[in-house]
């Protein structure tokens, strides 16, 4: 594996600590679908994992709740605890499971709660004015931006990482 080395005003996800760390954030990150805004927002929180781009959440009076419905799947996560997802729908697409929420996070992440975080393989995510790229694999729901590197979590081999 190469890690790549940033230049000026890039990070590394390398550099990134394990167990994560949550950042509040002032950029604009928005989440669109079918040409509507879901969310928008520049109070939302970063996750930082080592080889993960970063997850955003979006605190839940920035989203347009008239767009989501709650489903039945949960996941666990080691660091944050139950999430519970949502679908997201207008008017007649819908795209199942593509947003999570940690309603009773562990203490290290509460104030995640009532935070949204979106998938960026189906929807359309922006951090500034920056269209972001899905975290390789599907699994993950990291958003990579200009200033990041990697090699990111989720590229075939990074199972064990």
């Amino acid at each position: 594996m190469n890690i790549e080395k940033p230049k000026d005003g890039q990070e590394c996800v390398w550099d990134y600590p394990r167990p994560p760390l949550l950042v509040r954030s002032s950029r604009t990150v928005r989440v669109k679908f079918e040409g509507v805004q879901i969310a928008s927002s520049s109070t939302g929180y970063r996750v930082l994992e080592t080889s993960h781009p970063p997850s955003w959440y979006i605190p839940l009076q920035d989203v347009r709740s008239e767009f989501l419905i709650p489903t039945k799947k949960t996941s666990f996560c080691e660091w944050k605890g139950t999430a519970k997802y949502w679908t997201v729908s207008v008017g007649q697409n819908s795209v199942e499971n593509v947003a999570w929420s940690y309603e009773s996070p562990n203490p290290r992440f509460v104030e995640i709660r009532g935070f949204l975080a979106f998938y960026p393989n189906v929807l359309e995510c922006y951090v500034d004015e920056e269209r972001v790229k899905p975290q390789p694999g599907g699994f993950y729901g990291g958003w990579i931006t200009s200033d990041l590197v990697g090699p990111f979590k989720g590229v075939p081999g990074s199972h064990g990482w």
